[in-house]
Order: C-alpha cells, then structure tokens, then sequence
C-alpha cells in the first residue's frame, strides 16, 4: 500500500465492480487520468448508499451537500480497456463537518491507484456540522 493509503485506512472496505470502456481511455486505449477520478466518486457514493445516505435526498430537503475539498492521487499502473477494475473505498477519518476516503483502483487484486479524498459538508455554500445521525451512518455503517 502506497503512502496515501497506508496510514489512513480504516474499517471495513465497500468493493465496486467497474468495467473499463473506450470511452474511459485516450488514444493508446489506457484509462485517461479524469477517467480515474470519475471511478472514485462512484466508490464514495455507492460506499455512502450502502449505508442508506442518499446525497439526492440530502440535496433536495435542502439539508448538506458533499464537496470534494482535497484529492491526493498516486497512480501505480495504467489500467485498459475492457479490463475489470475493483474501487476499493473506507472511511479514513471524520472530523464536525467532513471526512476522508481513503480509496483504491485495483484489477486482480494488483493496485493501479490509490487515492486519499477529503469532503466537507455544505449547507447554504458554508462547512456545516454533519448531523448526529449522519454520523452515525457513517461510522457504523447504519441504515436507516
């Protein structure tokens, strides 16, 4: 595990299966590097539906929306195209009003990035405190 990982992992991992298609590559059929951060906002919102937080429905009542603040990436090896990847996502750490990821794009198991994403909670355009229940989803995972 590379640097942007190995200290921040924590608790259990949610795995999405993505395949890579053409239109994820650039010419020479390697997943272009925008490509790879579209892969990680899936991970955190499928991690988040997981634990029944629907960022649509936080949106609409006017509640939070998620941003991301800070996104630290190491890219190890290309992934292609076709090539079925796993996005490996955790909660690395929670503060009042965001969190980090702490992510990983792996194919067979062999790391092809990893990446450590910070997010805050908005409300009305300013940081807002996530709500006890939130938290409560987000630490342990707990569904409504």
């Amino acid at each position: 595990m590379s640097s942007v990982r190995a200290k921040t992992a924590q608790g259990p991992a949610h795995k999405l299966a993505l395949r890579v298609y053409y239109e994820d590559t650039d010419f020479s059929g390697r997943v272009y590097h925008a490509s790879y951060l579209r892969f990680l906002e899936r991970g955190r919102t499928e991690w988040l539906r997981a634990r029944g937080v629907a960022q649509q429905d936080l949106a609409r009542d006017g509640s939070i929306v998620f941003v991301v603040r800070r996104l630290t990436i190491d890219f190890v090896k290309p992934a292609l195209m076709d090539d079925m990847l796993t996005i490996d996502t955790r909660l690395a750490s929670l503060g009042a009003a965001s969190f980090d990821f702490a992510q990983a794009i792996l194919r067979d198991g062999a790391t092809l990035a990893e990446a450590l994403v910070s997010v805050v909670a908005l409300k009305a355009g300013r940081p807002s405190r996530l709500p006890a229940e939130l938290r409560a989803r987000l630490v342990d995972g707990a569904a409504a």
